[in-house]
């Protein structure tokens, strides 16, 4: 009895020693695997920004040590009149860019959805700008939206008979006319959509179908809150690309006209390679930070009531 009772416990002891065993052989290898991203991470982005949060505490050309400053940069930020500029015009454009890019989007994924003749066709089209370079479709813009020989400006006096706006030129009409430059920009938050829609029951389309309900009413009441995570995640990535816009403005308007589509980056990026200002333009990018962290940490706290998980729906 006791020897078959020790050999049990022999055998669980070899077991659970055999396990560890895999355990650390899966983690070796989990680590091994993961190993590129780590050091890619710590070399390209973990450092930098350790070193970005220094300069900013500090006067920095590059050619010259850096000299510390402690809070100057900050308190340089909150009297700099041309912050307060590129901050409004930043803000005004993301206010405008995320519900445009939000709605288009799911619109277009919606009728990509359908089972129509040519559909494959219509999905790369709609992507296939995602994958040409910024500076290529920020000047087809500038093309389409000349005020004196655009392609728009044209159609709308030809079939309004009324003359277009100034666009790129008019400090009405700049910002948005980047709003509108995102139609060309969709393709990736379509996919997304898209991919959702697709993986939706038809069975709770068809009861609601069977109930009476038409598609407007499935499509509020159905659609919606079950793909309400994507839109959550979809909208926090276009709040976060939306203050980033740069490629376009440097392209096309330089920040003008009269300062009217001087956005964020553009100022960060005048002030660290124009002026060479490390120290000053490391601080900008710590309030942008700062900036959008704040705004998606909200996103997800207003969102709580509104987005419907799947886990949620089973308890």
């Amino acid at each position: 009895m006791l020897a078959e009772r020790v050999s049990k416990q022999n055998m669980a002891a070899a077991v659970s020693s055999k396990a560890k065993g895999e355990r650390r052989r899966e983690e070796r290898a989990f680590w091994l695997f993961i190993s590129p991203w780590v050091v890619g991470f710590i070399c390209f982005v973990g450092g930098p920004m350790v070193a970005s949060l220094f300069i900013s505490f500090t006067s920095y050309n590059v050619i010259e040590a850096p000299e510390w400053l402690g809070f100057s940069n900050y308190a340089g930020l909150f009297n700099d009149n041309l912050f307060f500029q590129s901050l409004k015009v930043t803000a005004l454009y993301v206010v405008m860019a995320v519900p445009f890019t939000i709605i288009v989007s799911l619109l277009l994924a919606v009728l990509l959805n359908f089972k129509v003749k040519g559909q494959s066709f219509f999905r790369t089209i709609y992507y296939a700008p995602t994958i040409v370079s910024g500076v290529s479709i920020a000047f087809l813009w500038s093309w389409l939206l000349n005020p004196d020989f655009g392609v728009v400006n044209s159609l709308i006096y030809q079939l309004i008979g009324v003359k277009g706006p100034g666009w790129f030129t008019s400090t009405a009409w700049v910002v948005p006319s980047f709003v509108l430059m995102r139609f060309t920009a969709l393709g990736s938050t379509v996919v997304i959509f898209l991919a959702s829609l697709q993986s939706l029951p038809d069975e709770l389309y068809e009861a609601a179908a069977i109930d009476g309900a038409g598609r407007m009413t499935r499509f509020f009441n159905i659609t919606i809150p079950l793909i309400s995570p994507v839109i959550l995640f979809n909208s926090i990535v276009t709040l976060i690309h939306s203050f980033q816009i740069f490629t376009e403005a440097y392209v096309i308007t330089k920040g003008g006209p009269e300062w009217g589509s001087f956005f964020y980056i553009l100022y960060l990026f005048d002030t660290a390679f124009a002026q060479f200002r490390m120290g000053y333009a490391s601080a900008q990018a710590w309030i942008l930070f700062i900036i959008i962290f704040a705004l998606t940490m909200l996103s997800l706290w207003i969102s709580r009531k509104a987005v419907h998980y799947e886990y949620d729906n089973k308890h």
